[in-house]
């Protein structure tokens, strides 16, 4: 089978007024991303927010996106509690034809490398489906590159790994250590702010949560970065930055990217976690600063909530113009008697 290769889009999942799925506008987010040539999907990740949905909940968001994708690779989550759930989900995923699972360390306890290499032999000895180890140390025990690699030469099930550790070092010594020995092994990229270096050293691609707000500007770099314009994808990539800056900065992570698939003209709905009235203003600010990136990007659908956001930057309350008149006439009045 093919390497895994592109940019796989990890989507959120938007709620209903009672928070529920809403199921018809994911089925309409996935239609449009295939629309805008997107490699393939990642549902149940972190941007889609798996822990805060039940097992049943995360089977039927998968069944949706394959069924939606267009024949389009899914790089499935897989990031159950423990071994008989990863390999219940990978039996599921395996049956609805997905490219392969993506399965993260082992959450919430600390463990040792010894006992999480365990942990994937296991699964990879028993699993119907290929594997991509996820390396994600804010959020699960960290996978070190011995084990990695050893895993890799060791289980013809593990065929990748997804970094998303922000260590551009870490990345670059998996290249060395692993793709001489295994050159299908395919190596992505988990954070955006690293794709275009990333992709300069050997990357073969990404799951990037800006994908599914910015498809365009996303595969625009990757595409840039194929056809070695590294020009023309470092000015991609400085925008993009501006992009997630914005959302992964927002409060109550993935809100800052639900608010971006609204700007694009989708209802996400009001996310499973409740936010602070402090935070409901820092995430509206945060939404009128990502209005004017997407509007300077070409999406007119959000300019319109850019000019709002203008408009409301640029008054300045009566009571601040009286003070400001006031204090320069004081201090003319100052100059003049020095004078």
């Amino acid at each position: 089978m093919a390497a895994i290769e592109g940019i796989f889009v990890p989507n959120i999942v938007p709620y209903d007024a009672q928070g529920r799925i809403n199921e018809e506008e994911l089925r309409r987010i996935i239609r449009w991303l295939v629309g805008k040539g997107v490699t393939g999907f990642y549902p149940n990740g972190s941007m889609g927010e798996f822990i805060r949905l039940s097992y049943e909940e995360r089977k039927r968001v998968l069944k949706i996106v394959v069924e939606e994708a267009a024949g389009k690779p899914i790089l499935a989550g897989a990031a159950e509690p423990n071994v008989d759930l990863v390999l219940e989900m990978c039996r599921y995923c395996a049956d609805l034809g997905c490219r392969a699972v993506s399965i993260t360390g082992p959450y919430y306890y600390k463990l040792t490398q010894e006992s999480i290499e365990q942990y994937f032999r296991e699964i990879a000895a028993k699993s119907p489906i290929d594997i991509v180890v996820y390396n994600i140390p804010v959020f699960a025990n960290e996978i070190s590159i011995p084990v990695l690699k050893r895993l890799a030469l060791d289980c013809p099930r593990i065929v990748g790994t997804k970094d998303t550790s922000k260590d551009m070092c870490r990345f670059q010594q998996t290249l060395q250590e692993i793709k001489p020995h295994r050159p299908d092994f395919s190596v992505l990229i988990g954070w955006e702010e690293l794709l275009c270096t990333a992709m300069f050293m050997g990357a073969d691609g990404g799951t990037l949560s800006s994908g599914g707000v910015a498809p365009e500007v996303v595969m625009k770099l990757y595409n840039e970065a194929r056809a070695g314009k590294w020009d023309a994808a470092k000015q991609t990539q400085f925008k993009l930055l501006e992009l997630f800056s914005l959302m992964v900065g927002a409060p109550n992570f993935p809100e800052g990217f639900r608010q971006g698939y609204e700007l694009r003209g989708f209802k996400a709905g009001h996310a499973r976690f409740p936010l602070s009235v402090h935070e409901e203003k820092l995430v509206a600010e945060m939404r009128g600063k990502l209005a004017c990136v997407l509007a300077d990007c070409g999406f007119g659908e959000a300019a319109s909530e850019c000019q709002r956001a203008e408009c409301a930057a640029t008054k300045v309350p009566p009571n601040r113009v009286d003070i400001e008149n006031l204090v320069r006439e004081v201090m003319g009045k100052m100059l003049s008697q020095q004078k």
